[in-house]
């Protein structure tokens, strides 16, 4: 049978636990900082915080040191689990193996709900959607980061344009890989359209860019590390493709630099108390 969404999901991350957080710290803003740090920043200074998603518990442990004492963190990945255990800012934290479309957590029982880089990825987000509003407190904070696409004229956005025929190619040979999440919600006006009926404020949304630039190998480890969609090529699609993109990424090279900037949208609302 073909495999689901969160079956590719758990394998892939069960078979890289740590690579988010890691492509997370390798990307700065232009200021320096994180995007789980400029994320913490919209969310504000809860008490009790659940990430979904979590992943190696990265952005929880952000969240324990500005504060929150109940942290909880739900995703599919046993392996990432483990590193997030692993943190001694999270020794306390209930961290579970889970789909958060079932949250295994009380009614009202966080100040804060948050997504980084996940929700964009899960299936039936209405039903997500309506978890998180049913373990917020009335008022409480839901914020999600949701990826915003390349800048254009730098090396992600040439990453795009020449690994499509590839995509294409794989396709057409049915190497598929299923189909993540729904792009709808990657929009402001999609993202309410699904919150607004679970009792969540329209969102307030803004937009970091994340500075993903170096040496043209850097670049290609980088947009290899960041693009589920790559797992579909073979040795020798992949072996094509990072000599059409080296040899591309010579005429954007400044100074031994090539600029490769990811944009990230992060949109955060709250549950209205009369929902």
């Amino acid at each position: 049978m073909p495999q689901t969404a969160e079956e590719f999901l758990k394998a892939f991350h069960d078979n890289n636990p740590g690579l988010q957080s890691v492509g997370v710290a390798a990307s700065p803003t232009a200021k320096g900082r994180t995007s789980y740090e400029e994320f913490a920043d919209r969310v504000g200074t809860p008490e009790r915080v659940l990430d979904l998603g979590c992943a190696d518990g990265a952005l929880l442990e952000v969240f324990a040191g500005r504060g929150a004492t109940t942290l909880a963190g739900i995703d599919l990945s046993g392996a990432e689990l483990a590193l997030a255990r692993q943190r001694p800012a999270l020794v306390k934290a209930d961290v579970r193996v889970g789909r958060a479309q079932e949250l295994p957590f009380e009614d009202s029982a966080f100040d804060a709900v948050v997504s980084h880089m996940a929700l964009m990825l899960m299936t039936d987000v209405e039903q997500v959607v309506a978890e998180a509003a049913r373990v917020l407190v009335p008022g409480g904070v839901l914020a999600v980061a949701l990826g915003g696409g390349a800048v254009d004229g730098e090396g992600m956005e040439l990453f795009l344009k020449l690994a499509r025929p590839y995509f294409e190619a794989a396709r057409a040979a049915e190497r598929v890989m299923p189909r993540l999440g729904n792009r709808a919600i990657r929009t402001r006006e999609g993202l309410d359209e699904v919150l607004t009926p679970a009792g969540f404020a329209p969102v307030s949304w803004d937009s970091i860019v994340l500075d993903q630039g170096g040496t043209p190998e850097k670049v290609w480890e980088t947009n290899m590390s960041v693009f589920y969609d790559v797992t579909v090529l073979d040795e020798d699609q992949l072996a094509e493709l990072r000599r059409e993109f080296l040899d591309a990424a010579r005429s954007l090279v400044l100074d031994g630099r090539l600029a490769c900037g990811m944009r990230i949208n992060f949109a955060t609302t709250h549950r209205e108390s009369s929902a």
